[in-house]
């Protein structure tokens, strides 16, 4: 057929406007052939693009007129797409190698540092000599450039299909989905589920490394900044210690996944799940008490942690356990050592920058506490957050034998804040939302998303603060934490782990309608669609069964608590 003609080839093409330049393309081809011609033009492989301002896999085609945005795996977006696709290559990789998908089944479990601690499930050890294999396989999967297709199946052909797998976890999952189809992933004949987007073929997976870590793989991928480069991998022990104890109580639970625990809310056992969950925390910071009681000298208890660990409420139930050891602890934030205003640093956007340890008036905090533990009377300061200035109100304070300081602030760990203190007379702990329960065996919940639903929702609630207002931001308190806190997170002497297992559902009631409000114009548009169909997994709790002591009454609202 002759299509010369203009009119005639209106029909059968599409006009793509790609950085202002508007640009005709057959119908049918691809986003992916479309990136090739623009790749050089871009600092980080194209993962995937936007159409319109929907989000496009790259094997997807164009059907229409429209404005195409690019997404690298630079872009927080692309990122993740680069790590879901790395988890689907790394277990059919082991599949393969095992010899059986329900033989090498594996669970990846959390993140520990730039990589992701899965355990085996199936019927084999992990050893060097089955990581060296894993890894050789990964990298000839990568050199044969497999499709990673995408089909959408009935759900009950999907279920029947991850049966023959064994994927119970994910049977459960679709229990609760709405949707009457369920779009599944295959490479080879390899089948898989997995939220989110994923890249269109396994070439695209350049780095990566498996090894053999604990009792278990680390699957270690690249930052985002460096997309192509792997850093160096530092254990970290005590988190690892940490995830896997909460892990453990999950498991006590009988809770790993979202299916599990959609089972048991289904099943009427929430108040049984909330009941022994909240005991599992109180046991652990009794514990914590019990070690500081027990540590000759100890003057001041350091707390720093992440946005929306649930510092506050943490430091009123450890002062309580505390006190039943015959101590008596003081709170004191380091916030109230903010310098003035004017004299706050700035960022590279010149904004004040609130979260950098030059913020604080770490000589005048080093002072009054040397003053206290010498047992000197000292006047202690109060910031006035409205006028942006330090103020002195006559509140004094005079450390007996019995009392103690409860210090919370997000550079506690780091010992430059407290460096005229000796190491005896602190106790630090790292306090964070470290989320062990996964959607199922291959999609974990990163925990930053369990700790932004949070803020999300505390913010809204106590300050009046949009979603979108918290969602825009939370990029910016993320860098803060990567320089502030997480780098000092091992020299803790002991981790607590805030995550509650049932929190999200109860977050959920909050959170969603906050997401809906979002307007699609809004440049955090994509994110919140992202939220609302991660939080479209759980069954929604009501809050009024959880206790008023409750961490998550920090967020939700109604602790008996001044948070």
């Amino acid at each position: 057929m002759n299509i010369e003609n203009t009119d005639e080839r209106e029909g059968y093409m599409a006009k793509i406007t790609i950085n202002g330049v508007t640009k005709e393309y057959e119908k049918g081809t691809s986003f992916e052939s479309i990136v090739n011609e623009y790749q050089k033009e871009y600092n980080g492989e194209i993962a995937l693009v936007t159409e319109n301002g929907k989000i496009r896999e790259l094997h997807k085609r164009v059907n229409k007129d429209a404005e195409i945005k690019f997404i690298t795996l630079r872009d927080a977006i692309g990122h993740k797409t680069y790590e879901r696709s790395a988890i689907m290559l790394f277990v059919k990789a082991l599949s393969d190698v095992v010899g059986s998908k329900i033989d090498g089944k594996v669970k990846v479990e959390f993140a520990i540092g730039k990589g992701l601690y899965c355990t085996p499930q199936g019927n084999y050890k992990v050893t060097d000599n089955l990581v060296e294999h894993v890894n050789v396989r990964m990298n000839e999967l990568v050199e044969q450039n497999i499709p990673i297709m995408k089909r959408s199946y009935p759900i009950a052909e999907a279920i029947e299909l991850f049966k023959e797998q064994g994927m119970e976890d994910k049977i459960k999952l679709f229990r609760y989905r709405m949707s009457s189809t369920i779009n599944v992933y295959s490479i080879e004949d390899y089948y898989d589920y997995f939220y989110g987007f994923m890249l269109p073929s396994t070439g695209y997976i350049k780095s990566f490394i498996v090894m053999n870590y604990d009792d278990g793989f680390l699957l270690l991928l690249p930052d985002k900044s460096t997309p192509f480069d792997l850093d160096t991998f530092e254990p970290r022990e005590k988190l690892l210690d940490s995830m896997k104890t909460s892990t453990n109580w999950g498991n006590a639970l009988g809770i790993g996944t979202v299916g599990d625990l959609n089972n048991k809310i289904c099943d009427g056992e929430l108040e049984d799940m909330i009941l022994v969950q909240e005991a599992l925390q109180e046991r652990r910071i009794s514990e914590i008490a019990s070690e500081i009681a027990s540590r000759d000298g100890v003057k001041f208890v350091m707390i720093a942690g992440p946005s929306s660990s649930g510092k506050t409420s943490f430091s009123h139930r450890l002062s309580i356990q505390l006190r039943s050891h015959g101590l008596k602890p003081h709170p004191i934030a380091c916030d109230d050592y903010f310098v003035n205003r004017e004299d706050t640093p700035l960022d590279e956007n010149g904004d004040y920058n609130f979260e950098c340890l030059e913020a604080i008036d770490v000589e005048q905090f080093n002072k009054d506490m040397v003053a206290l533990l010498e047992g000197k009377k000292v006047e202690l300061p109060s910031f006035n957050f409205k006028i942006g200035r330090r103020e002195y109100n006559g509140n004094y304070m005079q450390l007996g034998e019995d009392d103690i300081l409860v210090i919370e602030g997000i550079h506690g760990l780091n010992d430059k804040m407290s460096y005229m203190l000796p190491t005896e007379s602190k106790f630090k702990i790292y306090i964070s939302a470290l989320t062990c329960l996964n959607i199922d065996g291959h999609n974990r919940i990163p925990t930053t998303d369990g700790r932004l639903l949070r803020r999300m929702v505390r913010d809204a609630r106590t300050r009046g603060t949009q979603a979108a207002r918290t969602i825009q931001m939370w990029p910016s308190v993320r860098r803060g934490e990567e320089e502030n806190i997480f780098p000092f997170q091992e020299s803790a002497d002991v981790m607590f782990n805030s995550a509650l297992i049932y929190e999200l559902s109860a977050l959920k009631l909050y959170a969603e309608p906050l997401l809906y409000n979002i307007d699609e114009n809004d440049p955090v548009y994509l994110e919140a669609q992202r939220l609302l169909k991660f939080l479209d997994y759980f069954v929604s709790i009501p809050s009024d069964r959880i206790p008023i002591n409750s961490l998550a009454r920090e967020f939700v609202g109604g602790s008996i608590f001044k948070v």
